[in-house]
């Protein structure tokens, strides 16, 4: 999945942003130089790096758009976007809500959601500049459908506002727009997690080796997002977990550029 941003790149995404010049477009490689390479370790350092540069984005006025192998740099994001009335809303096929005392995994890129709203490596999240935890009832998790069963209790009692696949399955969008408006009394701002493996492997293609049947297909995902710009100020976005070694026809890559799109495009713009 590490491979997903360059192929992004190299595949319509500067495009899709209004630089096909690319030594006009503001981007930036963020590569630990830790060694030995522990996963934890290296996980914060990132954090740290991408905290920066976004903060440093939103400072020059331009729109924090983070390419990711997993789902860990959102950390990073929200750090640099500001905690201030700040909301997620977090389109992933699995919850990322495990904590190192409920993974059977130990896999930290299951616990990203969870370090959000301050649930674990609080110690670690501490040293990333400008983090803080975003309130749990300030989350909107949209189109999980692999769900542990420690993650589900966990989410209960959380507050986290839980439209997962089942859900949409049986009650449409309209079960995300009551939760993103139950969102809107709340926050004005939000950061948009896009992990690609929300989408439907079967009618839309795998983004990665982990999306099991079901989700969302492109539309779906499209008008979702939508219905997020509609209601929100996106301060900052995330795309994440793409492999373009299962994309061999290059669906999943058209979804993401053009989710890119809707999350990019000004206001003004998408109104004409």
């Amino acid at each position: 999945m590490g491979a997903g941003p360059d192929h992004l790149m190299d595949n319509g995404l500067p495009e899709v942003l209004r630089y096909p010049d690319r030594s006009s477009l503001s981007w930036m490689h963020m590569l630990s130089e830790a060694a030995p390479p522990g996963e934890v370790a290296v996980a914060f350092e990132l954090d740290r790096l991408v905290s920066e540069r976004v903060r440093g984005a939103v400072s020059e006025g331009e729109f924090p758009l983070v390419l990711s192998g997993n789902c860990n740099a959102s950390v990073g994001t929200l750090a640099g976007a500001g905690p201030e009335g700040l909301g997620i809303v977090w389109f992933d096929d699995h919850a990322d809500f495990n904590t190192p005392e409920t993974t059977t995994s130990g896999f930290l890129d299951g616990m990203g959601l969870a370090i959000a709203v301050g649930h674990c490596w609080k110690a670690m999240a501490e040293g990333v500049p400008g983090f803080r935890p975003v309130a749990a009832e300030n989350v909107v998790l949209v189109g999980a459908r692999d769900v542990g069963r420690s993650e589900e209790e966990r989410l209960d009692a959380s507050g986290v506002a839980f439209v997962g696949a089942e859900r949409l399955g049986r009650e449409g969008l309209g079960a995300l727009g009551a939760a993103l408006d139950d969102l809107g009394t709340r926050v004005g701002r939000v950061y948009v997690h896009l992990d690609l493996d929300v989408l439907d492997p079967g009618k839309v293609g795998p983004a990665n080796g982990l999306a099991p049947a079901g989700g969302l297909d492109a539309e779906e995902l499209r008008t979702a997002l939508g219905m997020v710009r509609e209601r929100f100020e996106v301060a900052a976005a995330g795309i994440a977990s793409y492999d373009p070694a299962f994309d061999a026809e290059g669906r999943v890559l058209d979804s993401a550029l053009s989710c890119a799109r809707i999350l990019t495009t000004p206001e003004a713009s998408r109104t004409r």
